[in-house]
């Protein structure tokens, strides 16, 4: 029998404490360093050293694999970025995030990923998982980022 992977698409609107300037260039492999605990990444490709459309890097999905991310849109005039994301043998997920400024304090962080999966195991997390791993994993990454915009200091885990 032939795999066939299911696809899922999940969003999440998180309220940064942030203008939206400072907010957006944090939505960086290397700024993430600053403020997610556990963030770990290696840069493959930037012509700038920072994201930018093209980028490519990669970050540890377990001991033996490798996840690796494209930046495939970046706008910073619009606030949008989109990337691509591929574990082999995994998933592949696209994932959009697209700013939208509240007031001169506030941004609203309009997130959306889609998943695909590459084999039975990851079909049936999506089907039974996923959802709630999603919520847990922009939960966080909203109070470690807000952490930080207000403190200027990484919210360890």
């Amino acid at each position: 029998m032939e795999f066939r992977g299911i696809q899922k698409t999940l969003k999440f609107t998180q309220l940064n404490t942030g203008n939206i300037n400072d907010v957006f260039p944090l939505l960086c492999p290397v700024r993430e360093k600053d403020w997610l605990d556990g963030w770990n990444y290696k840069m493959i490709y930037s012509q700038s050293g920072f994201i930018e459309r093209d980028c490519v890097f990669s970050t540890p999905h377990d001991e033996n694999t490798t996840t690796i991310w494209q930046v495939t849109q970046y706008d910073k005039a619009k606030f949008f970025i989109e990337f691509l994301r591929v574990t082999p043998d995994v998933n592949v997920v696209k994932i959009n995030i697209q700013l939208e400024a509240v007031d001169k304090s506030t941004t609203k962080s309009h997130i959306s990923y889609q998943y695909t999966a590459l084999n039975e195991e990851q079909n049936e997390f999506i089907k039974n998982d996923l959802e709630k791993s999603f919520i847990e994993s922009m939960n966080w990454w909203e109070k470690a980022i807000n952490h930080y915009l207000k403190n200027g200091k990484m919210l360890r885990k």
